[in-house]
């Protein structure tokens, strides 16, 4: 979901990385995967994944190369996918009657997750570019389908709170607020406005789950490989990180904001929670972090 999209017009290439990081957790066997989504191979360009079959030890290798980089990323990133589905079916259960995905990107929960059809309103948000691609592509695999509305707005020159009523948002329902891999790419003003919108717009008890990175690995000044590597391969990808906040400042942040209810969610967390039995060796990037919270 990587909302921030080149000025060519063209989709995010880092939502086609995470939609390949899902494809990859699906492609193992039932009992080994953290996390599954079969629809993620169809936002995946069709010469990657011939590539991948026809020369197995080559595309092994650029794996390979890839977690040196970026050691622990990848699993990180498949147990947010895993943790956020978590979090999502739980809301659910507890009544939530409305749900808005906001940088949406190639997310794929709104279709796998099949009681959620029709029981609530749900709301894609994202880059005209990006979302324009994504849904000629669910159009191509699942048909036209009428549970999901999609709202085109990009956080950088848009405001949420001008544009997302247009598209049915109702602010008088109990609401679940995902932001995916959004919050590093768009600016802290964008953040801020992001939050505020849910503050004001959104019935008491509705709740926000996001992930974060360290703004100290933002802005440089973390000197670790795994830090400077992060951000370097992000700007040289075009897509450089625009927001960070340090874990022991995320609490009063959002509870100046008016949230509550306030749990973060650190590497260790999530690897006791997902990596056990043959996942217990893999490694996840402590500078990662999830956080959710409540309207007051």
């Amino acid at each position: 979901m990587e909302e921030k999209i080149k000025n060519s017009g063209a989709p995010s290439r880092m939502a086609e990385g995470i939609a390949m990081q899902r494809f990859a957790e699906t492609s193992k066997n039932k009992e080994d995967r953290i996390c599954y989504d079969p629809y993620a191979i169809h936002f995946i360009r069709p010469e990657i994944i011939e590539f991948g079959k026809n020369n197995p030890e080559e595309a092994k290798i650029l794996v390979d190369q890839m977690e040196q980089l970026l050691p622990g990323l990848s699993s990180s990133i498949i147990a947010r996918v895993r943790y956020f589905d978590d979090y999502l079916k739980t809301c659910f259960t507890n009544g939530i009657e409305q749900l808005v995905i906001l940088g949406a990107g190639y997310d794929t929960r709104t279709y796998r997750i099949e009681e959620l059809k029709d029981e609530i309103e749900i709301f894609e948000v994202d880059h005209p570019n990006t979302q324009k691609f994504k849904k000629t592509i669910i159009n191509n695999v699942l048909g036209e389908n009428s549970f999901v509305k999609y709202a085109p707005i990009d956080f950088e020159t848009q405001k949420i709170d001008v544009e997302l009523p247009k598209y049915g948002y109702k602010s008088c329902l109990k609401t679940l607020f995902i932001m995916e891999g959004l919050s590093m790419y768009i600016p802290q003003s964008a953040v801020e406005n992001i939050l505020a919108f849910i503050k004001t717009n959104s019935k008491k008890g509705s709740s926000i789950i996001f992930d974060f990175y360290p703004e100290s690995l933002v802005n440089g000044t973390n000197l670790e490989r795994i830090a400077v590597n992060i951000r370097e391969y992000l700007i040289k990808q075009g897509e450089p990180l625009k927001f960070g906040i340090e874990e022991k400042d995320i609490e009063k942040f959002l509870k100046i904001r008016g949230f509550n209810n306030i749990t973060v969610v650190d590497s260790s967390k999530y690897k006791n929670l997902y990596f056990k039995g043959k996942n217990r060796s893999r490694g996840a990037c402590n500078l990662l972090f999830f956080v959710h919270a409540d309207v007051e």
